[in-house]
């Protein structure tokens, strides 16, 4: 059973997510936390920047090194809406974050158990705590509606 915590900060990670749909890019929110505080918070902006690395938990990591001084974000959690590529998830193992949070697996592009576990990976320096399906469907959602809207255009 998923904490307070984890829905709670999955909630303002959900909200980024809608910040990238007002803008038409795809529905997708990191929130980055140390210490029960909120230091980063990023949504994708993949079309709005024309940069194809401009995923929401790329751009909430790079937001959280500069808050906390450090590019070694070991005692930070990410909460982000939807199971991350291969592109985010070696991101998270070189920030050697702590803990990574999801909702909505992605069976067409999941590096964090769909397709691959790169958090996870013995062969790496590095092992990330994982925690997978909080507010699953909300964040679920989110996704078919973008998705379903877009077809319907």
């Amino acid at each position: 059973m998923p904490s307070p915590d984890h829905e709670r900060f999955m909630a303002l990670a959900i909200a980024e997510a809608e910040a990238a749909a007002a803008h038409d890019d795809v529905p997708i929110g990191a929130v980055l936390v140390r210490a029960g505080e909120v230091v980063a918070a990023a949504h994708n902006r993949r079309e709005a920047d024309t940069d194809p690395t401009a995923h929401a938990e790329v751009l909430a990591l790079r937001a959280a090194a500069a808050a906390v001084g450090t590019w070694r974000l070991t005692d930070c959690t990410l909460y982000v809406t939807l199971e991350p590529c291969a592109m985010c998830a070696g991101a998270v193992v070189l920030a050697r974050l702590g803990t990574l949070v999801f909702g909505a697996d992605d069976p067409k592009a999941g590096a964090v158990g769909a397709l691959w576990d790169i958090p996870r990976d013995p062969r790496l320096n590095h092992r990330v705590e994982v925690v997978r399906g909080v507010a699953e469907p909300a964040c679920g959602e989110l996704l078919r509606t973008f998705f379903r809207d877009r077809r319907g255009r």
